[in-house]
């Protein structure tokens, strides 16, 4: 069977905001994928198991098998999703505004989301709540002001592109944290109206197949 017949495999935690951003993307371009959850939590975290290392050596999620190939990193999947089915596309077509959602994409994907992970929140011990919230806010306090020239309706002009899909997981993430998001109401506000598109909806983290019974919405 040709590989572009086979439906993608996500390899996906319901609450992985990297997991997120890729079945946004999926949901936006229409790409019917079979999931395959990969609990972070679960046994120790499963991402640790030696079956899911052949998948992912870096024991991370999202992974996708597509293609005939696997892709980690949620931005090269995105990108090989944009470049090997272009619509809707995701990425500008004026080369400057395509440049600044990948500026935004990376600051936010580079720049905070490390930062409060939950590998890196294992590591600080007693005050994770503090320390993500640290973090977040200081890459929300750059991100504000960006938006404030970048912006339209989204993160660049009035269509959805990359920057957005990595937005949304990380507001949300925020609001885990308990970060104050009343100093941001351009991302608040970008964020609201993202949240009303079905791709962001159906890909949300309380409608996943892992997602426990106590958190589906």
């Amino acid at each position: 069977m040709s590989t572009a017949l086979v439906k993608p495999v996500l390899y996906s935690y319901f609450r992985s905001s990297c997991s997120w951003r890729v079945r946004i993307a999926l949901a936006l371009k229409g790409i019917a994928y079979d999931q395959e959850p990969v609990n972070l939590l679960k046994d120790g975290g499963q991402q640790f198991s030696t079956e899911f290392q052949v998948v992912n050596p870096m024991q991370q999620v999202p992974a996708l098998k597509i293609d005939g190939i696997i892709l980690s990193q949620s931005l090269a999947i995105i990108q090989y999703l944009e470049e090997t089915r272009p619509n809707p596309r995701l990425l500008p077509q004026d080369l400057k505004k395509r440049a600044q959602a990948r500026m935004i994409s990376d600051h936010i994907v580079s720049g905070i989301q490390p930062l409060q992970n939950l590998t890196f929140l294992k590591q600080v011990g007693g005050e994770k709540l503090e320390w993500a919230q640290r973090y977040i806010t200081c890459g929300f306090k750059a991100l504000e002001r960006i938006l404030q020239h970048t912006a339209g309706r989204y993160c660049i002009g009035d269509e959805v592109s990359m920057a957005d899909l990595c937005l949304v997981p990380q507001v949300y993430n925020a609001e885990r944290f308990k970060v104050d998001l009343a100093p941001y109401p351009t991302i608040t506000r970008i964020n609201k109206a993202l949240l009303e598109l079905e791709a962001f909806q159906v890909s949300h983290p309380c409608r996943q197949p892992d997602t426990p019974a106590e958190l589906r919405a």
